[in-house]
């Protein structure tokens, strides 16, 4: 006969608090062993940065026109640097979709674990594949021509903006997964970010679109990080009419920490309540 042993929920703060980290320390490394045996969707998702870079960078590169002069390259690589953590969002939802059509989630709603601890072992797991990502596209901008121009310091923050708004829309991504059904759902996300990651300063600089548009571009929280992340590397590009454009160090951290505060919430909320 077996028998069934219960783990008691830990009472006080301080025990909770360790229970939740464990716990999404445990769901961390499942997905980071899922994902390091797929070797074809690591391969897939590297080759997308890469094949930007070169694609813009040389097919559009020698039509494209920066304010005030500079090379495009240096220009563009930034703007590609916050596109792939904008790109993020849709194999977080995936991911998330996929476990539950799996019933994977619903196993983890009836074990006695902490209930922040899946989507905060997504999160830890999206950011290091994030870094990856970003790794390999600083790589191969290097080898195309561009380079930070900035100290090392302003180099590293410029990064760490760049995977701050990265961890800001793993939020997104875990919700819209929670409520999407299949996985086949997830692939309707990609038109719908494709114009948030156009309609900014990815490509083009906000001047030169029609003056509506430069508007809405450069209240677009991916164009705050990629002007923030422009500064500090020292590449040209830098500039606006509205305050957005005039702040970017400012917004690039205000749009994500707002999106972490409404998002989180929503995450575990609809996590914890989603019917079996």
């Amino acid at each position: 006969m077996t028998t069934m042993t219960t783990v008691p929920i830990p009472r006080t703060p301080a025990a909770r608090l360790r229970w939740a980290v464990h716990d999404g320390l445990t769901v961390t490394r499942r997905d980071l062993t899922h994902w390091i045996r797929s070797p074809e969707e690591i391969f897939g998702g590297l080759m997308f940065p890469v094949l930007s870079v070169l694609l813009f960078g040389y097919v559009f590169g020698s039509a494209m026109v920066v304010p005030g002069g500079g090379d495009y390259r240096e220009f563009l690589l930034p703007g590609l640097f916050g596109m792939t953590m904008v790109f993020g969002l849709v194999i977080t939802a995936s991911a998330v979709v996929t476990d539950t059509s799996r019933g994977v989630t619903d196993r983890f709603r009836s074990m006695p674990m902490a209930s922040s601890a899946v989507v905060a072992g997504r999160s830890i797991a999206d950011m290091a594949r994030a870094a990856l990502d970003l790794a390999a596209l600083i790589v191969c901008g290097l080898a195309v021509g561009w380079s930070p121009h900035g100290s090392f310091g302003a180099t590293m923050a410029a990064i760490g903006l760049l995977l701050l708004l990265r961890f800001a829309l793993i939020w997104v991504g875990i919700y819209v997964g929670l409520l999407l059904r299949t996985p086949e759902s997830a692939t309707a996300l990609f038109p719908l970010i494709l114009p948030f990651a156009m309609i900014a300063n990815t490509f083009v600089a906000p001047g030169l679109m029609p003056t509506w548009l430069g508007y809405a571009s450069e209240w677009n929280p991916m164009s705050a990080t990629v002007a923030a992340t422009r500064e500090l590397f020292g590449n040209p590009g830098i500039g606006g009419e509205t305050w957005a454009a005039h702040h970017p160090m400012l917004m690039a951290i205000v749009w994500p920490v707002v999106l972490i505060l409404v998002f989180f919430p929503l995450s575990v909320r609809r996590f914890q309540t989603m019917s079996r």
